[in-house]
Parts: structure tokens; sequence; C-alpha cells
């Protein structure tokens, strides 16, 4: 699995993209035919607290899943945006196996 990390308007520190890594390649578990990850990272304009924005774009034969998630940090949104994927993929595996 072939994982991107984009940061958008800062640059992320290695910890970050260890992190978002680590949590990404967890996905394997639910389906393993991913083919890549496009992680982006950016910070919004918003004077609010919760500015930080987490999208990840999952590549997977014939179709793609997506899941953007805003949080106070780029932890709690990586974590949100991969729990959202994790549930597309339990039910994409469940079409493509015709359950």
């Amino acid at each position: 699995m072939n994982i991107k990390i984009h940061s958008l308007r800062f640059d992320a520190d290695s910890k970050l993209e260890e992190f978002i890594e680590t949590k990404v390649a967890k996905l394997n578990q639910y389906y393993e035919g991913i083919i890549g990850v496009e992680v982006t990272l950016k910070l919004d304009k918003a004077q609010n607290t919760e500015n930080k924005v987490t999208e990840i774009k999952l590549e997977i034969p014939g179709n793609d899943l997506f899941a953007k998630k805003q949080s106070k940090s780029f932890e709690a949104a990586t974590d949100t945006a991969v729990e959202a994927l994790r549930r597309q993929l339990k039910k994409y595996k469940g079409k493509v196996r015709g359950e």
C-alpha cells in the first residue's frame, strides 16, 4: 500500500506523519485490496479551535473511498477519518461479497 501525505499551509513533523501512517496501515486488516492512500492535512482559516482538517482518499479496485474530518488536533481528525473509512470498507467488502 502506497501512502502519500500532503500538508497544506504548514509543514507536518515526522511524528505526525508516522502516526498517520500507522493508523492508515491498520485499514489493511479490513480490506486487502487497498492500492494507495492519499492523506491531505490542512489548517482551516476559521478562528475556532477546531481548525485542523484531515482528508483521506482510499484507492481500491474499481472505486475510491473518501473521508474528511475536522478536529482540534490532526491526530483526533485522523482517528475519526480512519474510523469512518473502516466502516466504509466493511460496507464495501459486504457489497463485493454479495451480502
